[in-house]
């Protein structure tokens, strides 16, 4: 895991230099840790200010880094931000919209493709969803691992995560059950890589992506949609559960919670074993650990079941920890951090090239001089629900497209519009949208200014999504998609003709 990089002195540099001969420096390139759950809001760890979940290990991690009080799901749904993490691309140059969209080619420029040039032995481990398309099936080897050409161990996309159902596709394309929970299965592998890579030649790249604490088919062993195992579930006493604020208190939401908070004490224990393993194999004090969600979980806040797709900070804030002995120093960081930002950020960090495609900022500078203040907004976009926004340090604001069309389930079933301005100061918990009201006119009008400069950054002409995904998509896919979920069946792709920015 290390470059020799030769210096050419010159004849008047002083001490260890000499004339006329060649010296040689030994650098060692950081191992890169990215672990990330699924569905996991800011305010669900111990390091966050939650005194009633048990997540030792992630607060060890954010006692001894950095953790960062601003880091947003720009699109809080999980293809799209898996998109915009592997790509540094948005949406509109990614292709990820929605979910169960295939995710463009990089050619050299996707995350792993450029860690991969870099000499990187890469491994990824855990959910994927970004192959488009019919969710049970295997992703092959090429380029639509986007430069993951190391170990690749993956469920694609599942909601079954016990001991009994959970399960892997192999390199031959087979389904192996985990005989595991799915999460505790997926760090073992990921131990094993470590344990195989760790003392190589090259250093390594591993990515871990749990599904938990993400709900799931739970229901089909008698149980509701979150769960976790025995032992973790029994960490937490319904009875004295404290709801969110602005979460109507039930008993079934209780137990919601329970289950919730369960499987994130579940992967906390995970997460401990990768700590530990990286200090056996003597890799951790020169190893960049981040740890991350790709977007929030409701828990019904605001009477809104479907856990996310809305700009609530619920949906959109989640948590970001890095640590990496000696060069980054343990405190809480106000920098604002989008989703776009954190490739082109990690690779800064690491001093890796950070290709011309990515399209968010990186921050690795402003990180280790301690300037938080070097961003002074983020973009919110959700294609498939139609709505555009922006997130400050003091305000949350979107709108719906004039002409979009939101989600049908949520004109359905009579959900609110995605017209919101919230002030976090003020309303910790969003209990007062101040959208249209006379007395937030002049900041809501700053706040739209500023969600449509970010459009025209990324050149969104704010297109309905009812309109760009039929212009964008292959036309025999684009069929199955605008079908019911349950009606797809398994023959269809989810390819994308090109970029859809190129289809408004």
């Amino acid at each position: 895991m290390k470059v020799r990089i030769f210096v050419l002195p010159g004849v008047l540099l002083i001490g260890a230099f000499y004339c006329g001969f060649f010296q040689q420096k030994e650098v060692e390139k950081p191992n890169l840790i990215v672990v990330f759950s699924d569905q996991h809001s800011y305010d669900m760890l111990g390091c966050y200010g939650n005194d009633q979940i048990r997540t030792p290990n992630f607060d060890q991690l954010a006692s001894e880094g950095i953790r960062f009080e601003h880091c947003i799901s720009s699109t809080p749904v999980c293809s799209p931000y898996r998109g915009m993490l592997l790509s540094g691309m948005h949406p509109l140059y990614n292709g990820v919209l929605a979910n169960d969209i295939r995710m463009l080619p990089g050619n050299g420029n996707h995350f792993a493709e450029i860690l991969s040039a870099a000499g990187y032995q890469t491994g990824y481990f855990g959910k994927w969803h970004l192959y488009g398309g019919d969710r049970e099936r295997p992703i092959p080897s090429g380029p639509y691992r986007y430069g993951f050409d190391g170990t690749f161990l993956s469920n694609n996309c599942t909601l079954l995560y016990d001991s009994l159902r959970s399960y892997f596709w192999n390199e031959a394309g087979e389904k192996v059950l985990y005989g595991d929970w799915e999460y505790n299965a997926q760090t073992d592998q990921a131990l094993e890589f470590l344990d195989r890579n760790a003392v190589g030649a090259k250093p390594v790249a591993l990515f871990l992506s749990w599904h938990a604490p993400h709900d799931w088919m739970a229901g089909g062993i008698g149980r509701h949609k979150y769960a976790a195992a025995p032992e973790f579930e029994e960490m937490y006493d319904t009875a004295s559960i404290t709801l969110r604020e602005n979460c109507e208190d039930t008993q079934l939401r209780r137990l919601y919670y329970q289950g919730h908070m369960a499987s994130i004490s579940s992967i906390d224990r995970d997460f401990g074993r990768i700590m530990r393993k990286l200090e056996e194999k003597g890799i951790l004090g020169n190893s960049l650990i981040v740890f991350t969600s790709d977007h929030g979980d409701m828990l019904e806040s605001h009477d809104w079941p479907y856990n996310k797709g809305r700009p609530e900070i619920e949906s959109i804030r989640v948590p970001l920890i890095m640590k990496w002995e000696g060069r980054l120093s343990q405190r809480e960081s106000g920098l604002l951090m989008g989703t776009l930002d954190l490739m082109p950020t990690i690779l800064g960090l690491m001093q890796l090239p950070v290709p011309a495609t990515c399209q968010g900022q990186d921050h690795s500078e402003a990180i280790l001089a301690g300037k938080d203040d070097a961003a002074s907004s983020v973009p919110l976009f959700y294609f498939a629900g139609d709505w555009r926004g922006v997130y400050t340090r003091d305000y949350t604001y979107s709108f719906s497209l004039p002409d979009g069309k939101a989600e049908p389930h949520a004109i359905r079933m009579g959900f609110p519009d995605y017209n919101v301005l919230y002030d976090h100061r003020a309303d910790r918990f969003e209990l007062n949208n101040l959208y249209g009201k006379k007395e937030a006119a002049e900041v809501q009008k700053v706040l739209h200014e500023m969600t449509l400069e970010w459009m025209r950054k990324f050149k969104d002409n704010g297109v309905p999504y009812s309109d760009l995904l039929p212009r964008a998509m292959v036309e025999e896919d684009f069929r199955v998609y605008n079908t019911a979920p349950g009606d797809r069946g398994s023959n269809w792709e989810g390819r994308m003709k090109g970029q859809p920015v190129e289809y408004q």
